[in-house]
């Protein structure tokens, strides 16, 4: 597996440096979530023009690094288009200091979702994307790396939003906005480079992909399923994959670590040459 250029292990230093100020051990720690964690309410209503929008500003190109997912055998990953759009070059950090390479293979052209490939690609995980059954205050897992280290939330749907995002590109999506309610002990602070990874249900099936969070409200808001199954169905891309098993409360930090040290979930970087 070729080795990236000098820049890159350079930036990739500097990841491990911020992973060791900020370093958390991995789980079994994630927190029991708070009472009421499981109430489960009304169906979720059908997208409208009228649902509350959320503004983000896309800054110009930056190295940086985000989370992806493998979602077939044959090398197809998702992750959030903000992660890898306009990078010179992407990489999955594999371990080692080694980086396997990655072809950006399709941006959403309305939606904060890509599609990436590899020659091959670890165990998948496995996709859910009917959405007619999801119930307000239904429970779902994000995980990914935060922070430049592993790392989850744990969140109940609070119902739908549009995501308008302006700069670099422009998009009018709409998501699904959640409200945390347990994440990794001693995370604290943002979630960020936890966008692109997935969003895991109960049965522990991908049903979507984390944008976006709000600090200040708790909010962390992800993917409608609507969107990435149109995205894969443009590109004829047929997921497959297994789920890890049921999730709970109790046990999804350690459900969550099975699938990054199998790199099912993984770290991607995102690599911009400075003028």
């Amino acid at each position: 597996m070729p080795r990236l250029p000098d820049w890159v292990i350079y930036l990739l230093a500097l990841a491990g440096l911020l992973f060791v100020l900020t370093r958390f051990d991995e789980r079994a720690d994630a927190p029991e979530a708070p009472p009421g964690f499981k109430y489960s309410g009304p169906l979720l209503p059908e997208a409208s023009e009228l649902d509350p929008e959320v503004l983000v500003e896309v800054g110009p190109a930056s190295s940086g690094a985000g989370t992806a997912f493998a979602i077939s055998k044959d090398g197809w990953w998702l992750t959030a288009r903000h992660v890898v759009d306009s990078c010179e070059e992407v990489g999955i950090l594999v371990g080692g200091g080694v980086a396997a390479q990655v072809q950006v293979a399709a941006l959403a052209e309305n939606a904060d979702l890509a599609l990436l490939k590899t020659e091959r690609a670890p165990d998948p995980i496995a996709l859910n994307l009917e959405e007619k059954n999801f119930r307000l205050g239904q429970l779902a897992f994000h995980l990914g790396f935060p922070q430049g280290a592993p790392g989850e939330a744990a969140s109940r749907l609070i119902g739908r939003e549009r995501l308008i995002a302006q700069g670099r590109y422009s998009i009018d999506e709409p998501i699904l906005a959640w409200a945390e309610v347990g994440r990794t002990r001693n995370l604290m602070g943002s979630l960020s480079g936890i966008s692109g990874g997935p969003v895991l249900n109960t049965r522990g099936e991908v049903i979507g992909v984390t944008l976006a969070e709000s600090v200040r409200r708790g909010r962390l808001y992800t993917t409608a399923p609507s969107t990435l199954a149109a995205l894969l169905g443009a590109q004829s891309v047929d997921p497959e994959g297994r789920r890890p098993g049921p999730l709970t409360e109790v046990n999804y930090g350690i459900e969550h670590d099975k699938l990054r040290r199998g790199l099912s979930v993984a770290q991607v970087i995102c690599v911009v040459q400075e003028a």
